[in-house]
């Protein structure tokens, strides 16, 4: 259900975790969305072919030995990358699509997954609640569920192009699996996990990638539980014991899932928070590692939500989490990258159902490039689009892929006479699998400094 905001707490934001010792943990933790994208990126300098797209997000062959990628039905690229004009999806984000990493048994992400369901599915034999499986739905939704079904607003962040990945004006790859919500509770489903890539454009570091996996759960309370609220709506029905019987069902389910993954004497707090879609809102945090964690966000289902869904006759909740981000902590992964990597040395130290803290195999020294160019004029008179930063880390995504490990702006000014500004950023290039050469990283600088122009900018 995860650049923060006032207003309403922004859904889109990404939220960085406090750094334990070795790791930084993730974001996404969240009912979450994002926002989205504006012009396509033409890397090269024309149309862009759909047979661009790679299945490898390595630029150079590897001296290691590599698994073979392992794909699912969703991986075809074709589907993601069209002539549309509203379009913004890249050959790199194409070929993320349909790795299925969270349906992997010995992957981290497959296995924090199975142990989420794992209990799920323990608890249903107490509460008589079962909890229907969803792990392979389409990652292509529309806006309607992703948005509307959600009551996001049409000004909302989270809408614009400059966040989200569109495959059309009304398609779009989800930034969240709560937009799968509405149609399962349509379907007449009154619980279930719902589990997936997700995608979002996003700054670059060692916890944040335009890809990543979520999973939401729902649930209806039975009818007779709450039938005392059947008459009821709004503030009448937020201040009724029904409406805090729920909230009892949601914090209980949720705290003992922490005790699932985390041990029985974990440390949990709740915090009020806001998302359109439940209300009351809350956020959970587990003291670990010598501080306080966000792990997820959950509500009440909103009551407007459960009427877009038909459901208007009953109550429940919902919660979203991160698998990344929970994978990160109890595998002690310190760089989101290391998830989507095919080296054999990263894979064979995991396996199906166990815990077990990451070694790494390898930490090769870095290679520092900067860039700088001037932004479109202050008044916008020429015409230009307004530089958005999410497009430069899109480009430089799509030319160097995963040996882009950071980027960060280290100076930016604004000219007193032109009202052009300027920004300059230095991208550090770092292999998880080996080192890089000055020689191969100056060709993909190069080529990341060509492709700036197409994002309106003037190199320095």
């Amino acid at each position: 259900m995860g650049h923060r905001a006032c207003a309403i707490r922004q859904l889109s934001r990404r939220k960085k975790f406090p750094t334990p010792s070795c790791l930084q943990a993730g974001r996404n933790a969240r009912l979450i969305f994002c926002h989205i994208n504006r012009p396509l990126l033409n890397l090269n300098g024309g149309v862009r072919s759909l047979s661009s797209a790679s299945t490898s997000p390595s630029p150079f062959r590897a001296s290691y030995p590599l698994l073979t990628p392992s794909l699912g039905k969703y991986a075809d690229a074709t589907r993601y990358l069209s002539p549309h004009p509203h379009n913004n999806i890249t050959p790199h984000i194409a070929s993320l699509v349909g790795r299925d990493l969270h349906l992997r048994r010995n992957h981290p992400i497959g296995i924090i997954r199975a142990k989420i369901q794992e209990y799920f599915s323990s608890i249903s034999r107490s509460t008589g609640t079962d909890y229907k499986i969803f792990d392979a739905e389409d990652p292509i939704v529309t806006s309607q569920q992703c948005f509307d079904d959600l009551l996001i607003p049409p000004d909302h962040p989270g809408r614009a192009p400059n966040d989200t990945y569109y495959v059309t004006d009304s398609t779009l790859l989800r930034t969240h699996t709560s937009a799968h919500q509405s149609q399962h509770l349509r379907s007449g489903i009154d619980a279930f996990l719902c589990s997936g890539d997700v995608y979002r454009r996003d700054e670059i570091d060692a916890t944040h990638y335009p890809a990543f996996h979520q999973m939401e759960g729902v649930k209806l309370m039975d009818h007779y539980l709450v039938e005392g609220a059947n008459d009821i709506s709004g503030e009448e029905w937020l201040k009724s014991p029904q409406c805090q019987l729920v909230e009892s069902d949601l914090k209980s389910t949720l705290e003992g899932l922490m005790d699932h993954l985390f041990g029985p004497t974990t440390r949990k707090r709740w915090n009020g928070d806001f998302f359109p879609f439940t209300q009351p809102s809350y956020e959970l945090e587990i003291y670990h590692n010598d501080e306080w964690m966000e792990v997820l966000g959950c509500g009440v289902i909103h009551e407007q939500v459960l009427d877009l869904s038909n459901r208007s006759d009953r109550r429940g909740w919902a919660f979203g989490l991160g698998l990344e981000r929970l994978a990160m902590i109890l595998f002690k992964i310190p760089d989101i990258r290391l998830f989507w990597s095919e080296d054999e040395r990263f894979h064979v130290q995991f396996e199906e159902g166990k815990i077990v803290e990451f070694q790494p195999y390898s930490k090769y020294p870095p290679v520092f490039k900067d860039v700088a160019f001037w932004t479109c004029r202050g008044d916008n008179k020429s015409g230009g689009n307004e530089f958005v930063e999410n497009d430069f880390f899109d480009l430089a995504r799509s030319v160097a892929g995963d040996f882009v490990e950071k980027i960060e702006l280290i100076d930016s000014f604004k000219h007193p006479k032109t009202g052009r500004s300027s920004r300059c950023y230095r991208i550090s290039y770092r292999s998880m699998d080996r080192s890089l050469t000055n020689e191969e990283i100056d060709a993909l600088q190069f080529k990341l400094r060509d492709g700036c122009p197409s994002l309106g900018c003037e190199l320095r």
